[in-house]
Protein backbone atom coordinates (compact mmCIF):
# COMPACT_ATOMS: atom_id res chain seq x y z
CA UNK A 1 0.00 0.00 0.00
CA UNK A 2 1.56 3.33 -1.01
CA UNK A 3 2.08 6.11 1.48
CA UNK A 4 -0.60 8.44 0.12
CA UNK A 5 -3.27 5.72 0.12
CA UNK A 6 -2.37 4.79 3.68
CA UNK A 7 -2.56 8.45 4.70
CA UNK A 8 -6.03 8.85 3.20
CA UNK A 9 -7.27 5.58 4.58
CA UNK A 10 -6.13 6.00 8.16
CA UNK A 11 -6.24 9.69 9.05
CA UNK A 12 -9.97 10.01 8.55
CA UNK A 13 -10.71 7.39 11.19
CA UNK A 14 -10.95 10.13 13.81
CA UNK A 15 -14.47 10.73 12.53
CA UNK A 16 -15.88 7.50 13.88
CA UNK A 17 -17.22 9.11 17.08
CA UNK A 18 -20.94 8.46 17.31
CA UNK A 19 -23.53 11.01 18.34
CA UNK A 20 -23.47 11.04 22.11
CA UNK A 21 -27.19 11.21 22.73
CA UNK A 22 -30.63 11.82 21.28
CA UNK A 23 -30.65 15.47 22.28
CA UNK A 24 -27.05 16.32 23.00
CA UNK A 25 -26.07 19.55 24.72
CA UNK A 26 -27.03 22.79 23.05
CA UNK A 27 -23.51 24.09 23.66
CA UNK A 28 -22.51 27.59 22.60
CA UNK A 29 -24.12 29.36 19.69
CA UNK A 30 -27.69 30.27 18.80
CA UNK A 31 -30.80 28.66 20.17
CA UNK A 32 -31.52 25.69 17.87
CA UNK A 33 -35.21 26.64 17.78
CA UNK A 34 -34.69 30.10 16.29
CA UNK A 35 -35.42 30.65 12.58
CA UNK A 36 -32.54 30.25 10.16
CA UNK A 37 -30.32 28.91 12.93
CA UNK A 38 -32.66 26.06 13.84
CA UNK A 39 -30.21 23.21 13.82
CA UNK A 40 -32.79 20.43 14.02
CA UNK A 41 -34.53 21.82 10.95
CA UNK A 42 -31.19 22.10 9.16
CA UNK A 43 -30.21 18.52 10.01
CA UNK A 44 -33.63 17.20 9.03
CA UNK A 45 -33.54 18.92 5.65
CA UNK A 46 -29.96 17.81 5.04
CA UNK A 47 -30.80 14.16 5.63
CA UNK A 48 -34.20 14.05 3.93
CA UNK A 49 -33.56 16.33 0.95
CA UNK A 50 -29.86 15.91 0.27
CA UNK A 51 -28.21 12.83 1.78
CA UNK A 52 -30.86 10.14 1.36
CA UNK A 53 -31.97 11.21 -2.15
CA UNK A 54 -28.31 11.47 -3.08
CA UNK A 55 -27.68 7.89 -2.04
CA UNK A 56 -30.82 6.78 -3.89
CA UNK A 57 -29.56 8.38 -7.12
CA UNK A 58 -26.15 6.82 -6.63
CA UNK A 59 -27.69 3.41 -6.00
CA UNK A 60 -29.37 3.55 -9.41
CA UNK A 61 -25.97 4.03 -11.05
CA UNK A 62 -24.39 1.33 -8.91
CA UNK A 63 -27.20 -1.09 -9.78
CA UNK A 64 -26.53 -0.45 -13.46
CA UNK A 65 -22.83 -1.03 -12.92
CA UNK A 66 -23.62 -4.28 -11.14
CA UNK A 67 -25.88 -5.54 -13.91
CA UNK A 68 -23.27 -4.73 -16.55
CA UNK A 69 -20.55 -6.38 -14.49
CA UNK A 70 -22.58 -9.57 -14.29
CA UNK A 71 -23.33 -9.49 -18.02
CA UNK A 72 -19.65 -9.05 -18.86
CA UNK A 73 -18.62 -11.77 -16.40
CA UNK A 74 -21.08 -14.21 -17.98
CA UNK A 75 -19.75 -13.65 -21.50
CA UNK A 76 -16.82 -11.23 -21.89
CA UNK A 77 -16.73 -9.49 -25.27
CA UNK A 78 -15.82 -6.08 -26.67
CA UNK A 79 -19.35 -4.68 -26.62
CA UNK A 80 -19.97 -5.70 -23.02
CA UNK A 81 -16.59 -4.31 -22.00
CA UNK A 82 -17.46 -0.94 -23.53
CA UNK A 83 -20.88 -0.94 -21.86
CA UNK A 84 -19.37 -1.90 -18.52
CA UNK A 85 -16.79 0.87 -18.76
CA UNK A 86 -19.52 3.42 -19.35
CA UNK A 87 -21.46 2.11 -16.36
CA UNK A 88 -18.32 2.43 -14.26
CA UNK A 89 -17.68 6.01 -15.41
CA UNK A 90 -21.31 7.04 -14.81
CA UNK A 91 -21.29 5.58 -11.31
CA UNK A 92 -17.89 7.13 -10.54
CA UNK A 93 -19.17 10.58 -11.50
CA UNK A 94 -22.30 10.09 -9.39
CA UNK A 95 -20.14 8.97 -6.46
CA UNK A 96 -18.56 12.43 -6.41
CA UNK A 97 -21.94 13.82 -5.38
CA UNK A 98 -22.25 11.63 -2.28
CA UNK A 99 -18.67 11.13 -1.14
CA UNK A 100 -18.87 14.34 0.89
CA UNK A 101 -21.59 12.80 3.11
CA UNK A 102 -18.90 11.51 5.46
CA UNK A 103 -21.15 11.68 8.50
CA UNK A 104 -23.43 9.30 10.35
CA UNK A 105 -23.51 5.76 8.90
CA UNK A 106 -21.08 6.58 6.05
CA UNK A 107 -18.54 7.62 8.62
CA UNK A 108 -19.07 4.69 10.99
CA UNK A 109 -18.86 2.27 8.06
CA UNK A 110 -15.86 4.14 6.59
CA UNK A 111 -17.66 4.03 3.25
CA UNK A 112 -15.09 6.13 1.40
CA UNK A 113 -12.35 3.59 2.02
CA UNK A 114 -14.28 0.89 0.17
CA UNK A 115 -15.11 3.13 -2.77
CA UNK A 116 -12.38 5.61 -3.58
CA UNK A 117 -8.87 5.28 -2.18
CA UNK A 118 -6.51 6.03 -5.01
CA UNK A 119 -4.18 5.51 -6.71
CA UNK A 120 -5.10 1.87 -7.09
CA UNK A 121 -2.53 -0.64 -5.88
CA UNK A 122 -2.17 -2.68 -9.09
CA UNK A 123 0.28 -5.15 -7.56
CA UNK A 124 -2.03 -5.67 -4.60
CA UNK A 125 -5.01 -6.19 -6.89
CA UNK A 126 -3.13 -8.88 -8.80
CA UNK A 127 -2.20 -10.52 -5.50
CA UNK A 128 -5.78 -10.35 -4.26
CA UNK A 129 -7.35 -11.87 -7.35
CA UNK A 130 -5.04 -14.88 -7.05
CA UNK A 131 -5.77 -15.35 -3.36
CA UNK A 132 -8.38 -17.86 -2.23
CA UNK A 133 -10.47 -15.41 -0.23
CA UNK A 134 -8.98 -11.90 -0.03
CA UNK A 135 -10.17 -9.86 2.93
CA UNK A 136 -11.38 -6.51 1.60
CA UNK A 137 -11.92 -5.16 5.11
CA UNK A 138 -8.20 -4.86 5.85
CA UNK A 139 -6.70 -1.37 5.48
CA UNK A 140 -4.14 -2.60 2.96
CA UNK A 141 -7.04 -3.68 0.72
CA UNK A 142 -8.59 -0.21 0.52
CA UNK A 143 -6.65 0.73 -2.66
CA UNK A 144 -7.34 -2.74 -4.07
CA UNK A 145 -11.08 -2.19 -4.45
CA UNK A 146 -13.75 0.38 -5.28
CA UNK A 147 -13.74 2.63 -8.32
CA UNK A 148 -9.92 2.88 -8.59
CA UNK A 149 -9.60 -0.91 -8.68
CA UNK A 150 -12.29 -1.11 -11.35
CA UNK A 151 -10.41 1.56 -13.29
CA UNK A 152 -7.36 -0.70 -13.31
CA UNK A 153 -9.32 -3.86 -14.07
CA UNK A 154 -11.27 -2.32 -16.96
CA UNK A 155 -8.74 0.10 -18.39
CA UNK A 156 -5.28 -0.73 -17.14
CA UNK A 157 -4.54 -4.45 -17.41
CA UNK A 158 -3.49 -4.29 -21.06
CA UNK A 159 -2.06 -1.92 -23.65
CA UNK A 160 -5.24 -1.90 -25.74
CA UNK A 161 -8.80 -3.20 -25.70
CA UNK A 162 -7.85 -6.51 -27.30
CA UNK A 163 -5.18 -7.13 -24.67
CA UNK A 164 -7.54 -6.15 -21.85
CA UNK A 165 -10.27 -8.43 -23.14
CA UNK A 166 -7.73 -11.24 -23.40
CA UNK A 167 -7.12 -10.95 -19.67
CA UNK A 168 -10.74 -12.06 -19.19
CA UNK A 169 -10.89 -14.70 -21.90
CA UNK A 170 -7.48 -16.24 -22.64
CA UNK A 171 -5.24 -15.47 -19.69
CA UNK A 172 -4.44 -18.24 -17.22
CA UNK A 173 -5.96 -16.10 -14.46
CA UNK A 174 -9.05 -15.09 -16.47
CA UNK A 175 -11.50 -16.87 -14.17
CA UNK A 176 -9.91 -15.34 -11.06
CA UNK A 177 -9.94 -11.89 -12.64
CA UNK A 178 -13.64 -12.17 -13.46
CA UNK A 179 -14.35 -13.40 -9.95
CA UNK A 180 -12.43 -10.51 -8.42
CA UNK A 181 -14.20 -7.98 -10.62
CA UNK A 182 -17.51 -9.29 -9.32
CA UNK A 183 -16.20 -9.38 -5.75
CA UNK A 184 -15.22 -5.71 -5.86
CA UNK A 185 -18.62 -4.64 -7.16
CA UNK A 186 -20.38 -6.90 -4.67
CA UNK A 187 -18.47 -5.31 -1.80
CA UNK A 188 -19.48 -1.85 -3.00
CA UNK A 189 -23.13 -2.91 -3.03
CA UNK A 190 -22.82 -4.44 0.43
CA UNK A 191 -21.28 -1.33 1.95
CA UNK A 192 -23.75 1.08 0.34
CA UNK A 193 -26.61 -1.13 1.50
CA UNK A 194 -25.32 -1.05 5.07
CA UNK A 195 -25.11 2.73 5.03
CA UNK A 196 -28.59 3.23 3.61
CA UNK A 197 -30.04 0.70 6.06
CA UNK A 198 -28.31 2.34 9.02
CA UNK A 199 -29.70 5.73 8.03
CA UNK A 200 -33.16 4.20 8.34
CA UNK A 201 -32.38 3.23 11.92
CA UNK A 202 -30.37 6.29 13.00
CA UNK A 203 -32.03 9.21 11.22
CA UNK A 204 -34.10 10.39 14.19
CA UNK A 205 -31.16 10.21 16.57
CA UNK A 206 -29.03 12.15 14.11
CA UNK A 207 -31.48 15.01 13.59
CA UNK A 208 -32.21 15.27 17.32
CA UNK A 209 -28.56 15.56 18.29
CA UNK A 210 -28.63 19.35 17.94
CA UNK A 211 -25.72 20.38 20.15
CA UNK A 212 -22.51 21.91 18.87
CA UNK A 213 -20.23 19.66 20.89
CA UNK A 214 -17.96 17.25 19.02
CA UNK A 215 -20.21 14.26 19.72
CA UNK A 216 -23.26 15.68 17.99
CA UNK A 217 -24.47 15.99 14.45
CA UNK A 218 -23.87 19.59 13.41
CA UNK A 219 -20.25 19.43 14.49
CA UNK A 220 -19.72 16.08 12.79
CA UNK A 221 -21.44 17.28 9.63
CA UNK A 222 -19.34 20.44 9.41
CA UNK A 223 -16.10 18.66 10.29
CA UNK A 224 -16.72 15.99 7.66
CA UNK A 225 -17.66 18.62 5.08
CA UNK A 226 -14.54 20.73 5.63
CA UNK A 227 -12.32 17.65 5.77
CA UNK A 228 -13.71 16.47 2.46
CA UNK A 229 -12.78 19.68 0.71
CA UNK A 230 -9.39 20.01 2.35
CA UNK A 231 -8.15 16.46 2.06
CA UNK A 232 -10.06 14.81 -0.75
CA UNK A 233 -10.76 17.64 -3.21
CA UNK A 234 -7.96 20.15 -2.66
CA UNK A 235 -5.22 17.69 -1.72
CA UNK A 236 -6.20 14.37 -3.30
CA UNK A 237 -7.47 15.59 -6.65
CA UNK A 238 -5.19 18.59 -7.17
CA UNK A 239 -2.51 19.34 -4.58
CA UNK A 240 -0.63 16.05 -4.39
CA UNK A 241 -0.70 15.08 -8.10
CA UNK A 242 0.37 18.59 -9.16
CA UNK A 243 3.20 18.77 -6.63
CA UNK A 244 1.71 21.85 -4.96
CA UNK A 245 1.86 20.03 -1.61
CA UNK A 246 5.08 18.12 -2.19
CA UNK A 247 7.66 20.86 -2.69
CA UNK A 248 6.91 21.09 -6.38
CA UNK A 249 7.53 17.41 -7.11
CA UNK A 250 4.63 16.41 -9.33
CA UNK A 251 3.08 12.96 -9.13
CA UNK A 252 0.67 12.78 -12.09
CA UNK A 253 0.35 9.03 -11.58
CA UNK A 254 -1.66 9.85 -8.43
CA UNK A 255 -4.53 11.51 -10.29
CA UNK A 256 -8.00 10.15 -9.78
CA UNK A 257 -9.04 7.89 -12.66
CA UNK A 258 -5.45 7.26 -13.67
CA UNK A 259 -6.16 4.53 -16.24
CA UNK A 260 -9.07 6.44 -17.79
CA UNK A 261 -7.19 9.71 -17.80
CA UNK A 262 -9.73 11.84 -19.64
CA UNK A 263 -12.21 11.35 -16.78
CA UNK A 264 -10.10 13.02 -14.08
CA UNK A 265 -11.14 16.63 -14.65
CA UNK A 266 -14.83 15.70 -14.78
CA UNK A 267 -14.51 13.90 -11.45
CA UNK A 268 -12.90 16.97 -9.89
CA UNK A 269 -15.48 19.35 -11.36
CA UNK A 270 -18.37 17.19 -10.22
CA UNK A 271 -16.98 16.99 -6.68
CA UNK A 272 -16.43 20.76 -6.63
CA UNK A 273 -19.98 21.49 -7.78
CA UNK A 274 -21.46 18.98 -5.34
CA UNK A 275 -19.62 20.79 -2.56
CA UNK A 276 -21.13 24.11 -3.65
CA UNK A 277 -24.60 22.61 -3.98
CA UNK A 278 -24.38 21.24 -0.44
CA UNK A 279 -23.30 24.62 0.92
CA UNK A 280 -26.32 26.18 -0.77
CA UNK A 281 -28.69 23.45 0.41
CA UNK A 282 -29.70 22.36 -3.09
CA UNK A 283 -32.33 19.65 -2.72
CA UNK A 284 -31.71 16.38 -4.55
CA UNK A 285 -35.48 15.93 -4.68
CA UNK A 286 -36.63 19.28 -6.06
CA UNK A 287 -33.49 21.06 -7.26
CA UNK A 288 -34.36 24.15 -5.21
CA UNK A 289 -32.31 25.61 -2.37
CA UNK A 290 -33.40 25.09 1.22
CA UNK A 291 -31.87 25.13 4.68
CA UNK A 292 -28.12 25.01 4.45
CA UNK A 293 -24.80 26.09 5.82
CA UNK A 294 -25.33 29.26 3.81
CA UNK A 295 -28.70 30.05 5.39
CA UNK A 296 -27.34 29.18 8.84
CA UNK A 297 -24.36 31.52 8.48
CA UNK A 298 -26.59 34.24 7.10
CA UNK A 299 -28.86 33.75 10.10
CA UNK A 300 -25.84 34.45 12.27
CA UNK A 301 -25.05 37.50 10.12
CA UNK A 302 -21.51 36.14 9.79
CA UNK A 303 -19.19 38.58 8.00
CA UNK A 304 -15.87 38.23 6.27
CA UNK A 305 -13.31 39.87 8.52
CA UNK A 306 -11.35 41.33 5.60
CA UNK A 307 -14.12 42.79 3.43
CA UNK A 308 -17.08 43.13 5.75
CA UNK A 309 -19.31 41.35 3.22
CA UNK A 310 -21.39 38.36 4.18
CA UNK A 311 -19.14 35.40 4.87
CA UNK A 312 -21.28 33.22 2.62
CA UNK A 313 -20.72 35.60 -0.28
CA UNK A 314 -16.97 35.47 0.27
CA UNK A 315 -16.97 31.67 0.46
CA UNK A 316 -19.09 31.24 -2.66
CA UNK A 317 -17.00 33.76 -4.58
CA UNK A 318 -13.85 31.87 -3.68
CA UNK A 319 -15.37 28.52 -4.61
CA UNK A 320 -16.30 30.06 -7.94
CA UNK A 321 -12.74 31.34 -8.38
CA UNK A 322 -11.41 27.81 -7.89
CA UNK A 323 -13.96 26.39 -10.35
CA UNK A 324 -12.98 28.95 -12.96
CA UNK A 325 -9.34 27.93 -12.66
CA UNK A 326 -10.32 24.29 -13.06
CA UNK A 327 -12.65 24.73 -16.02
CA UNK A 328 -10.12 25.50 -18.81
CA UNK A 329 -7.83 22.58 -17.99
CA UNK A 330 -7.65 19.57 -20.27
CA UNK A 331 -9.94 16.63 -19.61
CA UNK A 332 -6.87 14.65 -18.53
CA UNK A 333 -5.32 16.17 -15.43
CA UNK A 334 -2.48 13.70 -15.92
CA UNK A 335 -1.61 15.33 -19.24
CA UNK A 336 -2.13 18.82 -17.84
CA UNK A 337 0.24 18.22 -14.94
CA UNK A 338 2.88 16.94 -17.36
CA UNK A 339 2.55 19.84 -19.82
CA UNK A 340 1.01 22.76 -17.91
CA UNK A 341 1.66 22.12 -14.24
CA UNK A 342 1.48 25.78 -13.22
CA UNK A 343 -2.17 25.96 -14.27
CA UNK A 344 -3.03 23.01 -12.03
CA UNK A 345 -1.10 24.53 -9.15
CA UNK A 346 -3.16 27.69 -9.65
CA UNK A 347 -6.30 25.62 -9.00
CA UNK A 348 -4.76 24.40 -5.75
CA UNK A 349 -3.94 27.98 -4.73
CA UNK A 350 -7.57 29.05 -5.10
CA UNK A 351 -8.82 25.94 -3.31
CA UNK A 352 -6.43 26.62 -0.44
CA UNK A 353 -8.10 30.00 0.09
CA UNK A 354 -11.44 28.19 0.37
CA UNK A 355 -10.03 25.86 3.02
CA UNK A 356 -8.99 28.77 5.23
CA UNK A 357 -12.43 30.36 4.97
CA UNK A 358 -14.20 27.12 5.82
CA UNK A 359 -11.84 25.85 8.47
CA UNK A 360 -11.36 29.11 10.35
CA UNK A 361 -14.00 31.70 9.48
CA UNK A 362 -17.02 29.44 9.05
CA UNK A 363 -16.35 27.20 12.02
CA UNK A 364 -15.59 30.17 14.26
CA UNK A 365 -18.85 31.83 13.30
CA UNK A 366 -20.74 28.60 14.03
CA UNK A 367 -18.90 27.97 17.35
CA UNK A 368 -17.72 24.60 16.04
CA UNK A 369 -14.33 23.11 16.83
CA UNK A 370 -12.34 21.33 14.15
CA UNK A 371 -11.76 17.85 15.55
CA UNK A 372 -9.60 16.31 12.84
CA UNK A 373 -5.88 16.87 12.43
CA UNK A 374 -3.66 17.57 9.46
CA UNK A 375 -0.01 18.37 8.96
CA UNK A 376 0.03 20.87 6.11
CA UNK A 377 0.00 24.03 8.19
CA UNK A 378 -3.57 25.25 7.55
Amino acid sequence: MNRFSLFLALTGLVFMTACSGDKGSNGPGPDPDQGATNRKALLTYTVDDIILPGYAAFKVKLDTLTARTNAFAAKPDADKLATLRQGWADAYVEWQKVELFDVGPANTQTLRYYFNIYPANATGIEDNLKADNPNLDLPNSYPRQGFPALDYLLNGVGANDAAILGKYTKDENAAQRIAYLKKVVSKMNLMLGLVISEWGNSRDKFVNCTGLDAGCSTSQLVNGYVLHYERYIRSGKIGIPSGAMTNGVAAPEKVEGFYKKDLSKLLAQTAQQAFVDFFNGKSRRTGSEGLSLKSYLNGLNAKDSKTGELLTTAILNQLDAAAKKLQPLKASLYDEINTNKAAVVDVYTEMQKVVRMLKVDMTTAMSITITYTDNDGD
